[in-house]
């Protein structure tokens, strides 16, 4: 017993977990419910929703990206809103939690109707059943923001800690997977059962009705589960400023004066770029370019097992080297899998290369998967370190502006890049829907798409893809903060709150101006201050963090957890 004990400690200390599993791992587990929701909702709808409205209701492709588009800019826009209206609520329970409880009804209508089309279909009422998915995805939206918004800005409190930070971040990761596995076996399984397994046509509406009404069921469960067990210190206490149109805009303009702020957000924004048009396109370049949709599914699992392998590499080299080390080494392989739909050709039955091509886009749905995990994980671990930077500079705790502000940019770019590929695709020359099957049905071969086409399909599968993930990993390798610099910041903060003054060495203060862009004296932390209190250290050197909040935090903690027992 005691072996396995030590065993145990030893991983533990390996991976960098502190504290027994009550305390370190079961509050990690409560708050990742959350992300089974997050993670296989967004998947599935990544994987089939724009195929569902091009080939099970007849929308054209063009529309499609309408349809995306406006529902995802509307979803920019209600995230700053949900975001404000979080970090300003006051209530014994918290800020945030609250709100997980109150979008789980809005989460099972819109993600049920989101895969019915009540017998629209686009050839023959275009402009209503648009308007049906457009009403719907953005109903879908307003849940997904409800819910999301608030669960992110709950992190940096439940987990103020460098380490612990990115241990959470992992535990989501994992959770993630845990909502993306069961959501793609069940909707292959349905769409098996149902005979659409091998091609998505307008036959295939039950389905998708099926998939939506279980899968709704599922992530309402996990979210009310995050609800039910997570603790959040009480709000009741927070001094709210005036709240009106100046307010708000120099709440946004502080964000973005935040240097570490703008090189995560451009950096961000560039991956979202490579991700975005590569899954977006995903779909229509197996089916109308490789001609392998009926392995389809089968390539979905070998991506997903691909970016799982990577999370324990991801895990490793971030406790070891710090939140960017994966990202510099594995982001190669993501545009090595990318490059592969350069040359990729259609993969006829019967021909001798098909093989060798199947081959190929197995390799490239290992690699690009593998490659892609990285700038992700550093994307997520990097984000909540930056409301203690803000902190420095306003010496106010605004997690819910900041998660927002960079949401309502990148989602209002998404939006306008999903319309974008339809526009694309459309523009070249490629085609969709009832006009492929009905074709491939009379003639027993693949549809015939031009050139222009598959030119066109190329463009946003990989030739745009390359060039953002390119971009995004040389801005990642200017992002200066350390562990180090993140845990001397927190020290600063913790000192300036307990004395109300914080003395900072010359190199200490020319770190803060390096990694927030901003005059140390114009800063909150640089003002009112005196000699008197430096940071403090351990023998080792190390910063001690001087919070006497966090101690009562836990005794409220306690106290709620006794409450509930």
């Amino acid at each position: 017993m005691n072996d396995k004990v030590s065993f145990g400690e030893r991983v533990k200390k390996a991976i960098g977990v502190k504290g027994d599993f009550k305390t370190a791992i079961v509050p990690m587990i409560n708050y990742s419910y959350a992300n089974m929701f997050m993670g296989g909702a967004g998947y599935i709808i990544s994987m089939y929703f724009t195929i569902f409205l091009t080939d099970v209701v007849n929308i054209r492709l063009k529309d499609a990206g309408v349809v995306v588009m406006i529902a995802t800019i509307w979803d920019a826009v209600t995230d700053p809103a949900m975001g404000i209206i979080s970090d300003r609520t006051r209530a014994r329970t918290g800020k945030h939690r609250r709100y997980l409880l109150w979008g789980i009804p809005v989460l099972f209508l819109s993600y049920s109707l989101l895969w019915n089309s009540y017998g629209l279909d686009g050839k023959a009422a275009p402009t209503q059943a648009m308007l049906y998915y457009i009403l719907v995805y953005m109903l879908y939206k307003t849940a997904y923001t409800i819910i999301a918004v608030p669960h992110t800005a709950m992190l940096p409190e439940l987990a103020p800690d460098y380490d612990l930070r990115t241990q959470y971040n992992s535990m989501g990761y994992l959770f993630n997977s845990a909502g993306m596995v069961p959501s793609f076996l069940f909707t292959v399984a349905i769409l098996w059962a149902f005979g659409s397994n091998n091609n998505i046509t307008s036959a295939s509406k039950s389905p998708f009705l099926v998939v939506g009404l279980v899968l709704s069921v599922f992530y309402a469960i996990s979210v009310f589960l995050t609800y039910k067990k997570t603790w959040e210190p009480s709000s009741l206490g927070n001094e709210l400023p005036p709240f009106d149109l100046k307010y708000l805009l120099r709440e946004y303009v502080l964000v973005f004066k935040n240097k570490s702020f703008r090189q995560y957000f451009f950096m961000s924004l560039a991956y979202m770029f490579s991700t975005g048009f590569y899954g977006t396109t995903k779909v229509y370049y197996i089916k109308y370019l490789a001609n392998q949709y009926s392995t389809y599914a089968i390539f979905n699992a070998v991506a997903g097992v691909a970016e799982a392998s990577a999370f324990p590499l991801n895990y490793a080299l971030t406790m070891k080297y710090g939140k960017k080390r994966c990202g510099d080494i594995v982001t190669p392989l993501m545009v090595a899998g990318l490059a592969i739909g350069l040359f990729m050709q259609t993969s006829q039955s019967g021909s001798g290369l098909r093989l060798v091509w199947l081959a190929l886009m197995m390799l490239s749905m290992i690699l690009y998967p593998f490659g892609m995990s990285g700038l992700g994980f550093v994307s997520t671990n990097i984000f909540p370190d930056l409301t203690d930077v803000d902190e420095l500079i306003t010496g106010r705790r605004r997690e819910g502006v900041i998660a927002t502000f960079s949401t309502l940019i990148k989602k209002s770019v998404s939006g306008v890049m999903a319309a974008l590929v339809g526009f694309i695709l459309q523009g070249f020359g490629l085609v969709t829907g009832d006009t492929v099957a009905a074709y491939e049905k009379a003639n027993n071969a693949m549809y015939p798409q031009t050139g222009s086409a598959v030119f066109g399909v190329r463009l946003c599968v990989a030739i745009i893809p390359i060039v953002a993930a390119l971009i995004s990993l040389f801005l990642l390798r200017r992002f200066r903060m350390t562990k180090n610099d993140h845990t001397m910041i927190r020290a600063a903060i913790a000192t300036k709150h307990k004395y109300g003054s914080v003395s900072l060495t010359p190199e200490e203060i020319a770190c803060c101006e390096a990694i927030s862009g901003q005059k140390y004296a114009d800063t909150w932390l640089g003002t009112g201050n005196d000699d008197s209190h430096p940071l403090e250290t351990d023998a080792e050197g190390n910063y001690i963090i001087l919070l006497e909040h966090e101690q009562e935090l836990a005794a409220q903690k306690k106290q709620a957890q006794t409450l509930q027992h």
